[in-house]
């Protein structure tokens, strides 16, 4: 996915050849895309299994209040992604009360939904083995309809209202899945994933995981084909967009891609800077600059230094366009303050190519007018 292509002069106009090989396994995405993934293990309140892995990760307590300050009396399902896109772990809240080991250490967010109450999420930064604790209000959803009980043909038992929960056997497969997902033991995904689908084939979150382990191994069409399907059962699930979107992209499938990479964002605007990453790509690869130049400045700026490589794509975004100094000024910059990366050798090339078409002028140059 970072391996830049070479730049190449067409008449005037500086074109891309082909700009980036979007070939990138998301775990979560977005994605929905490709990622370092996290393991996840779901902790009961004795610490027992906390105490196990605490000294490879960082335990976290999600405390669930309502809007008086009680902890929530209705059981909520929490879910943990890294860094907003890779699925980390579920599970429901105890006495308002849920725990997680994550590892490895990163960004999260968490995201939490019960029935009645309008979902609510909050990031936390695990830098370090620590324990922490966030506090997560909920609060009534004055236009929730009601919930209704039982398994439905899905495998599933109605709580938050549209969102079903997973009964209790395939709950326990699909939670395993999801912790062997995120400690690369795909064989054991595969297992476990396979037994949430047969016990709960239509429901979304079970696509998701079983669409982002299809990601994992590079079986693009075959993830297209199942989140696809979880899109359609849920119509919200802004990660389940974002992901069909990678997986669109890394077909090559750039026009398409757009239309769910879009729906993520507009879903859920905080669903991952590697979504609107992916986005930029997939406009810049159709030819609308404007569009990938607006969409990768906004994907450095949500990635806060975590893809400084994002810059490449800005400045041949402002190649597209014309804007030849000004991409000048970002390859110049990404240089400065990432000349270790080996991305820089193609900043450096790019620069040498603006110079020798006369596009831009070589800093020897504009040191002798002055």
């Amino acid at each position: 996915m970072r391996q830049l292509r070479s730049l190449t002069l067409t008449g005037s106009r500086f074109r891309a050849t082909q700009f980036v090989s979007l070939k990138r396994v998301y775990v979560g995405v977005w994605a929905l895309a490709a990622l370092g993934a996290c393991r996840c293990a779901r902790a009961q309140e004795s610490g027992t299994q906390a105490g196990a892995f605490f000294n490879s990760g960082a335990e976290l307590v999600v405390n669930v209040h309502d809007a008086a300050g009680v902890p929530l009396a209705a059981t909520a399902m929490v879910h943990v992604y890294r860094d907003g896109a890779t699925p980390s772990g579920q599970a429901a809240t105890s006495d308002g009360r849920a725990t997680f080991v994550l590892t490895p250490l990163g960004d999260f967010t968490v995201v939490v939904e019960a029935a009645g109450y309008q979902a609510a999420r909050k990031d936390v930064s695990l830098p370090t083995a620590q324990r922490a604790q966030i506090d997560v209000v909920l609060r009534r959803d004055l236009s929730a309809s009601g919930t209704s009980g039982g398994a439905n043909s899905s495998g599933a038992v109605t709580g938050v209202p549209g969102k079903p929960v997973l009964a209790p056997k395939a709950k326990q497969a699909f939670e395993k899945g999801l912790q062997a997902l995120g400690a690369e033991k795909l064989g054991n995904a595969e297992k476990y994933v396979g037994e949430a689908m047969r016990l709960a084939p239509g429901h979304p979150d079970v696509l998701y995981v079983r669409g982002v382990l299809y990601l994992k191994e590079r079986e693009w069409a075959r993830a297209q084909e199942t989140l696809e399907k979880a899109t359609q059962i849920d119509p919200t699930h802004a990660r389940a967009f974002s992901a069909l979107g990678m997986a669109l992209s890394n077909q090559g499938k750039y026009d398409a891609a757009i239309a769910p990479l879009d729906k993520a964002l507009q879903l859920d605007a905080r669903v991952g800077w590697d979504t609107q990453w992916t986005l930029a790509k997939a406009f810049y690869e159709s030819a609308r600059y404007e569009e990938a130049l607006k969409t990768s400045r906004a994907a450095l700026e949500a990635s806060r230094g975590k893809a400084p490589q994002i810059e490449l794509l800005v400045a041949q975004s402002l190649t597209a366009v014309g804007r030849y100094e000004d991409a000048a000024i970002e390859l110049r910059n990404f240089v400065k303050e990432h000349g270790d990366r080996p991305e820089a050798t193609t900043a450096r090339r790019w620069l040498q190519k603006l110079e020798a078409s006369g596009k831009i002028k070589s800093p020897t140059e504009e040191a002798r007018k002055q």
